[in-house]
């Protein structure tokens, strides 16, 4: 029997209303439906205070980082819906990897990273749909040891992409982010019968 791929989805934003989290939701089920075992995080529940080495220093890595690294650490792969902030990731984005990839006592750094699959995504109400935020984070974790799969998916003007239930409303946005999800899915799996 095939093993099940675990696969966290979260966005990079914690808005109420958030078009990136309404997408994290649409790739979930998708993973979800390709046989993934998946666990939505929700980001405003792991509010960090921003990444400072003199902090660090004096308190240790914060608990809420603690726990969102222990989440991570338990799966194979993850799915990020990435909105942008003037062409890069949102700030909330970049902390949580910044504090997440800190060494903590007999933990190593990038230990929730190293080695894990991801898959991208974007919303945004512009034409572009975020595309140039993802430029950016497909550096950044491919810089900490991630295997960023190619497949990636901009929705772009969002905020009509989306029904009142929260579907994609065009079936070329929703295919795309199915392909992210099978990626991602596909290549965790295969990762750990390999």
């Amino acid at each position: 029997m095939e093993q099940q791929a675990r696969i966290a989805v979260f966005a990079g934003s914690a808005r109420t209303g958030s078009l990136n989290r309404k997408l994290a939701l649409v790739a979930a089920g998708h993973a979800r439906d390709l046989g993934a075992r998946v666990t939505v995080i929700d980001p405003a529940q792991h509010r960090l205070a921003i990444y400072d080495g003199d902090d660090e220093t004096e308190s240790g890595v914060p608990e809420t980082a603690r726990r969102l690294r222990n989440l991570l650490v338990g799966q194979d792969g993850f799915i990020i819906a990435s909105p942008e902030y003037n062409s890069s990731i949102s700030p909330l984005l970049k902390n949580s990897i910044d504090w997440v990839s800190r060494p903590d006592g007999d933990t190593p750094g990038l230990v929730a990273f190293r080695g894990k699959v991801a898959g991208l995504v974007s919303a945004a109400p512009g034409a572009l749909g975020g595309l140039r935020g993802l430029v950016h984070l497909r550096a950044i974790l491919g810089n900490i040891g991630m295997i960023v799969v190619p497949q990636q998916h901009a929705v772009g003007n969002a905020g009509t992409a989306f029904d009142e239930a929260g579907n994609l409303v065009r079936d070329a946005d929703d295919r795309a982010v199915r392909a992210v999800a099978d990626a991602v899915t596909s290549l965790a799996r295969s990762r750990l019968t390999g």
